[in-house]
């Protein structure tokens, strides 16, 4: 058998030669472009301004390699930039200018922060001699973003631009990806040199993106799951951004231990893997959340342990030997202690531990799964997807779409009851099918990553699956689709509530709702106003034939579903509670 010393010593990799072009004499704004082309950008988002406008100005020669799509908001162009990146798995680009615009990415930098989105994000600044002046439409954006971005950097001479560039998409996208912002002072972005060739950065000095992988604790880990007679796998979205689904999936199927993901990871296994038994979390599934208290070893690749998966960390995995795969060694210890932590990327790790673990099936243990899977079914899934009342469910609409799409779409949803509905009933074949807000859940995120996810997967079929109140937060971003005709299905489901804090007011303030109605306009003349066809359906006899009419339909289309109005999401572990806590009803 080869030893886990031998494959890391064949996986270990040189440092490549660095490629450039040619010099030239330019602008600032000439060469960032230039170096965008380089670095293999063809889509950007973004809203011009003040601070920027040389760089749009440079940008109008450029049309025949940039693709420029103006978005009606920055926080649209930023969370259409993280749908690209998402669906795409490469660096999404977004520029904005100074003052408010810059100040408008803050949500989107957020969100991508804490999802380990790769994006690089330009925006213009004030000419270098006012700042600190408090000039017409200046703000600090370097230190208002360093909570947000993976770096950050500000540029007052065109002459750093090439390095800061190439450095800033070999930090968005290398290690644990995330998001990277450029501010470029107005006068370099005018300032004309004689600039070298462009060079891609391949090396930081002192940053490490991947940690060594170290061979001891692989063997650790493998002897702790050889002798596991309960092993259970907790996966993430590391799976994904490592491009490891095949790596993982040669693990699950040698180990035989059940999987339950995250919901950034889901997509990362194909739902209808016998081994895949659901999703992890506050609204998860009975089974993985109870058996979490009764595996002997928990397997945790590519997450992070969230306070949404866990519940109470007192309470949560105590009698588990707990093992821990990351890239990021931060976030091994941090919320739950590891008997032993795997530091480095799982497409390198998971090859080195799959050679280790021993090939087995754990029928009687897989079973257990089965059964907490059957009282879920009984109690809660198939009232939500074949309900006997009159009012329509989220759950029904999801299975619908399964039955028409047959897991081949990219289902890109909102924040609310909607995303959870979603996330549980959605069937995916295919990885980066998946596209949500998990770790900020920011409403309004669902129609812009939607418009970048089709960017990114052009050959896809794209959901937005947003619910009423969200939807409101970004309707501005219709005007993207009519103008550049991305091929979204947006899908809305209309329960004339907020209806996440609405169902928590419901269980834990004795149904004192408190501003959680919501009216809205008419959704189908609004889009109509856009020329997007739309219709609304409220009458279940109709909901199939609707939705094959806007799924199959040549452009976009905008569909409402009148679901009911006070339905809930089950199960569900309430705050404060323990993982086997978790309620069916």
């Amino acid at each position: 058998m080869e030893t886990a010393q031998d494959t890391v010593q064949k996986t270990e990799t040189k440092s490549s030669s660095l490629q450039g072009v040619g010099a030239f004499k330019g602008t600032g704004s000439q060469v960032l472009l230039n170096g965008l082309i380089e670095e293999g950008v063809t889509t950007i988002f973004g809203y011009p301004g003040g601070a920027i406008m040389p760089i749009y100005d440079a940008l109008y020669d450029y049309a025949d390699k940039l693709e420029h799509i103006l978005v009606r908001h920055e926080q649209g162009g930023i969370h259409a930039a993280q749908g690209f990146a998402r669906s795409s798995g490469k660096v999404g680009v977004c520029f904005a200018t100074s003052g408010p615009g810059a100040t408008n990415l803050v949500t989107g930098l957020a969100d991508a922060q804490i999802d380990s989105t790769p994006l690089v994000c330009i925006t213009g600044q004030v000419f270098a001699h006012l700042l600190g002046t408090d000039a017409f439409q200046e703000t600090d954006v370097i230190n208002i973003t360093t909570p947000v971005t993976k770096w950050n950097y500000q540029i007052t001479d065109a002459k750093e631009i090439q390095e800061v560039l190439a450095k800033a998409f070999h930090i968005a996208q290398s290690g644990r990806p995330g998001p990277v912002l450029i501010d470029i002072t107005k006068n370099a972005q005018i300032q004309i040199e004689e600039f070298p060739e462009y060079v891609k950065c391949n090396h930081i000095r002192s940053y490490r993106p991947k940690p060594k992988v170290r061979v001891e604790y692989i063997e650790q880990a493998a002897k702790l799951i050889n002798e596991a007679k309960k092993p259970f796998v907790l996966f993430g979205q590391g799976v994904i951004l490592g491009t490891a689904e095949q790596e993982f999936k040669a693990f699950i199927d040698k180990s035989g231990i059940p999987a339950a993901w995250t919901i950034m990871g889901e997509s990362s296994l194909p739902t209808s893997h016998p081994l895949n038994v659901g999703m992890l979390g506050m609204h998860g599934n009975y089974g993985p959340n109870v058996l979490t208290n009764e595996c002997d070893v928990l397997i945790a690749i590519g997450m992070r342990f969230d306070d949404r998966v866990t519940g109470r960390l007192d309470k949560y995995a105590k009698q588990a030997k707990v093992i821990h795969l990351d890239i990021d060694p931060a976030e091994i210890d941090k919320n739950v202690k590891a008997d032993v932590g795997v530091w480095g990327d799982c497409k390198e790790t998971l090859p080195l531990l799959t050679n280790l673990v021993d090939a087995k099936k754990h029928e009687d243990w897989v079973a257990k799964f089965k059964e907490y899977n059957q009282q879920e079914i009984d109690q809660v899934i198939t009232p939500e997807l074949y309900p006997t009342t009159d009012e329509m469910t989220m759950g029904e609409v999801l299975r619908n779409i399964n039955e028409i799409c047959d897991g081949e779409a990219i289902i890109v949803t909102d924040v609310g009851q909607h995303q959870m509905v979603a996330c549980r009933y959605a069937k995916f074949n295919n990885t980066r099918s998946n596209i949500t807000s998990g770790g900020l859940g920011t409403m309004g995120f669902g129609l812009p990553a939607a418009i970048g996810a089709k960017y990114g997967a052009p050959n896809k079929t794209v959901i937005a699956i947003i619910g009423d109140g969200g939807f409101q937060m970004t309707p501005q971003e219709l005007g993207t689709i009519m103008q550049f005709g991305a091929e979204v299905k947006i899908l809305i489901l209309n329960n004339r509530f907020l209806g996440m804090v609405r169902q928590w007011q419901q269980l834990f303030n004795d149904k004192r709702y408190s501003f959680v109605n919501i009216t809205s306009p008419d959704f189908v003349a609004l889009a109509k106003s856009y020329y997007i066809e739309a219709s609304k359906v409220d009458d279940r006899a109709n909901l199939k034939t609707a939705l094959e009419t806007m799924i199959n339909h040549k452009g976009s289309y905008l569909l409402e579903v009148m679901v009911g109005r006070e339905n809930n999401v089950f199960p569900m572990v309430p705050q404060g509670m323990s993982v086997s806590e978790i309620r069916l009803k």
